[in-house]
C-alpha cells in the first residue's frame, strides 16, 4: 500500500521466452571428447574470454612450441569466431604465447592450443591447468569486388612506423 492509502499494482511477471525467443540466443555449444576435459569458463563475469584448460600432460620445450589438447570440440554462433589467446600471467611469468588462434563458426573437430615457450626452460603442463583463452568476437565476411583505384587518404600507402612522423 502506498503511503497516500493508494493499493500499488503488483509488479509484472516476468514473461517466457517463446521457443523462437529460445532458439535465437546465443549459447557457446561444448562437447567433451574424455574425462579430463575441463568446460571453458569465465575468471568473473566482466572477463572477455574463457579459460582454457589442458586434458594432458605436455612438456613444452625451451625456445620450442607443442600443441596442447583440451579434449573438447565447440559449436559458436554464426556471425562468430573463436580466437585463443595467451593468458597474461603465463606470459609474463614464463614467456609463454599461443599461435594459430582462429577457430570457424563450422569447425567440429578437437581444440587443440599451440602454445610457444620463449624462455630458456622447459615449461611442463599438466591437466586441468589453464593454458589459454577462448574469445569469441563478431564478424562480418563483406563479398569481395575487384576495383581499378582505392580510394585516396591522407596516410596513402605509408605502412610500418609511418603514422607520427
Amino acid at each position: 500500500m502506498a503511503e497516500n492509502g493508494d493499493l500499488l499494482e503488483p509488479s509484472p511477471k516476468i514473461p517466457k521466452l517463446s521457443e523462437e525467443a529460445h532458439r535465437s540466443l546465443t549459447f557457446l555449444k561444448v562437447k567433451k571428447l574424455s574425462t579430463n576435459a575441463i568446460l571453458p569458463s569465465r575468471g568473473s563475469s566482466l572477463s572477455a574470454g574463457y579459460d582454457l584448460s589442458s586434458a594432458a600432460e605436455v612438456k613444452v620445450p625451451a625456445r620450442g612450441k607443442a600443441l596442447i589438447p583440451t579434449d573438447l570440440s565447440i559449436a559458436i554462433p554464426e556471425d562468430t569466431y573463436a580466437r585463443i589467446a595467451p593468458r597474461s600471467g603465463l606470459t609474463w611469468k614464463h614467456s609463454i604465447d599461443v599461435g594459430a588462434g582462429v577457430i570457424d563458426a563450422d569447425y567440429r573437430g578437437p581444440i587443440g592450443v599451440i602454445l610457444f615457450n620463449h624462455a630458456d626452460l622447459d615449461f611442463d603442463v599438466k591437466p586441468g591447468d589453464r593454458i589459454a583463452q577462448l574469445i569469441i568476437q563478431k564478424i562480418i565476411t563483406p563479398d569481395v569486388v575487384e576495383i581499378d583505384e582505392l580510394d585516396s587518404t591522407i596516410r596513402g600507402s605509408g605502412g610500418f612506423g609511418s603514422t607520427g612522423v
